[in-house]
């Protein structure tokens, strides 16, 4: 909730206690005054007629309380019943002691309040006026008349002044409700933008590792392709021949093809994907992974499957598997270890996989301590827009965690 709607609440809290419990104040304050006032000001007949009219101001009070009609949100025919009741009562009041017009002074501020229209509205606040200045003439004709000509000015200017003060209310809560609505829309928006840009990253990522894929095939043709054919060339000149020498030239000449091949092989091959998962998913891929580690280490692994296993993109299999193989690399290096455990979490937007071990671990902050292995980790996670944390304490072992997009295959 915003500064403006808090605003408008403390206020609106501030108005439901007057109205509930400020004619109850009014009237007890108007009372102790009126006793202190009773022998200057009141005779007999006066005193026994205002313990039955207070009586039922007090009644007509609770009433209100009860239902509610002496708040904004009341019935409007008990609003305007309240409003109506109180207003001679108080009139009542004011002529037994004038005092009590303290209890009618409440006619100007909550009119607004009871739904009476302008015509009606306006005839109470004159009742109110007469209320009042009768209360202050002390039976004085000339004097009520001045009296009454001044209130009923300071009526219709309260009026509009709390009309104008209506209106500003109502177009300030207006504005803050355009503003709610264009937050949640712009916030709306937002995360719409941040669901497309992550939908364009992948794409964009996807397109240049064809893009990738495509070139490194045109490589291969102009390089490897080449070289084997002039292999064969080669073989097949040797074949055709009787003589020994000429014979051996070929065949050098055929090996030194084959080498260059061979290395050109390496160099196209090294970002295509593992052998592991050419016949085999991620999850198969890496427990046989983690096998074959655990066979050749000194420390015993174990791989454990979490989730709903759904087929993954090939560059997501690809880059997991390589870091976990660049970790259980680290591990068999540096950890001297006794037990590793590997993770694969699927979970609803993305892939997870923990590489944990109770080796000598290392302090992560120190410098020169990540090096080319853990740099490229993180390098190959960020390039799928992922991460990789690395916890790690010299004597409590590590942990590497690497949380990629769950990106399904296409």
């Amino acid at each position: 909730m915003d500064t403006g709607s808090q605003d408008m609440n403390v206020e609106g809290e501030l108005q439901k206690r007057f109205l509930l419990w400020g004619p109850y104040a009014l009237l007890v304050l108007a009372t102790g005054i009126a006793l202190f006032t009773v022998e200057e000001l009141m005779t007999r007949a006066e005193l026994y007629a205002t313990g039955p009219a207070v009586a039922a101001a007090v009644v007509l009070q609770l009433w209100a309380w009860r239902t509610g009609a002496c708040l904004p949100d009341g019935k409007p025919s008990q609003a305007r019943a309240y409003y109506l009741i109180r207003t001679p009562l108080a009139l009542v009041l004011t002529h037994l002691n004038p005092f009590y017009s303290i209890y009618a002074v409440l006619g100007y501020f909550d009119t607004g309040h009871y739904q009476l229209g302008i015509r009606w509205g306006r005839m109470s606040l004159l009742a109110t006026a007469v209320t009042m200045a009768y209360g202050q003439s002390a039976g004085h004709l000339p004097l009520f008349a001045a009296l009454f000509v001044l209130h009923a000015s300071l009526t219709l200017v309260f009026e509009h002044m709390g009309k104008k003060a209506e209106e500003d209310r109502e177009a300030k809560t207006a504005t803050i409700l355009a503003l709610e609505d264009a937050n949640a829309r712009l916030e709306q928006a937002l995360a719409e933008n941040a669901a497309l840009h992550e939908q364009l990253v992948v794409q964009a990522r996807e397109a240049g590792v064809s893009d990738e894929r495509r070139r490194l095939a045109a490589e291969i043709h102009d390089t490897i392709a080449q070289a084997l054919t002039g292999v064969v060339t080669q073989l097949q000149a040797a074949s055709d021949t009787e003589d020994r020498p000429a014979a051996q030239t070929h065949i050098d000449r055929a090996t030194a093809l084959a080498r260059t091949g061979l290395g050109e092989a390496r160099r196209s091959v090294r970002n295509l994907s593992p052998a592991a998962l050419v016949h085999d998913d991620l999850p198969e891929a890496l427990k046989k992974t983690v096998d074959d580690w655990s066979r050749q280490a000194t420390a015993r692994a174990e791989f454990t499957l979490t989730g709903t296993v759904s087929p993954l993109h090939d560059e997501i299999q690809a880059t997991l598997l390589r870091i976990a193989q660049e970790a259980l690399t680290n591990t068999a290096k540096h950890a001297h270890a006794t037990r590793v455990g590997v993770t694969l979490s699927y979970m609803d937007d993305e892939i997870t996989l923990d590489v944990r071990d109770d080796g000598r671990g290392f302090d992560p902050a120190l410098d020169g301590t990540i090096g080319f292995g853990l740099s490229g980790m993180r390098a190959r996670a960020e390039r799928l827009a992922g991460t990789v944390g690395i916890e790690s304490e010299p004597g409590y072992g590590t942990a590497i965690s690497a949380r990629v997009p769950l990106v399904n295959h296409a």
